[in-house]
């Protein structure tokens, strides 16, 4: 087979099984439209998130907690007619898969369905969440989980705090990554978690650990788009690295055009039918 068309092929679940056995780092980018999505998928990522973070990234809310199930198809939706290759993971927005297993299963299974998404992440590892995941599994929709700290349960947790520093809480963490697993998670984002207590976990457990501020031992990484690229200049969070600036570009490339606009210099005749 010719190895440029087997490179493009469409990146599944079981892929990320493999990557774990051969030691290989996942890369996981968020996005929240066709353009973007396009984009990152042509950069060679292996799964693009479509995060619930578009309500704070992109919509301007002050959490995550107001972004809805409608939103989440809408976005998710758009990123599935840019990629071609990467698998698309939707997260599952606060409410839509807490209430009762049944619902989980339908709204997860909405998603999976007028989306195009390949999988879908939810947070927690409580019994009852384990409970979910095995029913949604079973079902036939592939999940990812989500521990650490979990973005939803914010106003519970008292903000955006590192979970697992005291010895109960990682033991506490170490049980939710296993329950996790048994439940049948293909892989588990470690968000806000000390670098020892994620790389003990991620030598403990068959499946993949995909952390952001979790430290460099876990199987791979996920960052937000906006973040890395600089768009969002106001968040400094210890655990970004940015890879631009493109704010300041922005700016400078709008104001640029607003003085051609005002001194008349655009359009030019070159730029004129």
């Amino acid at each position: 087979m010719d190895k440029g068309k087997s490179e493009q092929r469409p990146v599944t679940v079981r892929d990320f099984a493999e990557r774990k056995r051969k030691g290989e780092k996942l890369v996981v980018m968020t996005a929240y439209d066709a353009l973007f999505g396009r984009l990152v998928d042509e950069s060679g990522v292996d799964a693009i998130l479509v995060g619930d973070s578009v309500g704070t990234a992109i919509m301007g809310y002050p959490s995550t907690l107001p972004v809805t199930l409608d939103h989440m198809i809408y976005h998710a939706s758009a990123v599935r007619r840019g990629v071609k290759r990467a698998l698309i993971i939707i997260d599952m927005p606060f409410l839509s898969y807490q209430a009762s297993i049944e619902s989980a299963v339908l709204n997860c299974g909405r998603a999976i369905q007028e989306a195009g998404s390949g999988a879908v992440k939810v947070e927690g590892g409580s019994p009852e969440m384990l409970d979910t995941v095995h029913a949604l599994v079973r079902t036939g929709i592939p999940v990812m989980g989500h521990i650490g700290f979990t973005p939803q349960s914010v106003n519970t947790i008292g903000g955006a705090r590192v979970q697992g520093r005291e010895a109960e809480g990682a033991e506490r963490l170490s049980t939710e990554a296993n329950g996790l697993e048994q439940a049948g998670a293909f892989a588990i984002v470690l968000e806000l978690v000390p670098a020892a207590v994620s790389e003990r976990i991620t030598a403990a457990i068959g499946i993949p650990t995909i952390g952001i501020g979790a430290g460099a031992n876990c199987d791979g990484q996920v960052l937000v788009l906006p973040d890395v690229l600089g768009l969002n200049d106001t968040f400094e969070p210890k655990f970004l690295k940015r890879y631009a600036e493109m704010a300041g570009e922005v700016r400078a490339a709008i104001g640029a055009w607003a003085r051609d606009v005002r001194n008349g210099t655009y359009p030019d005749a070159e730029h004129s039918f």
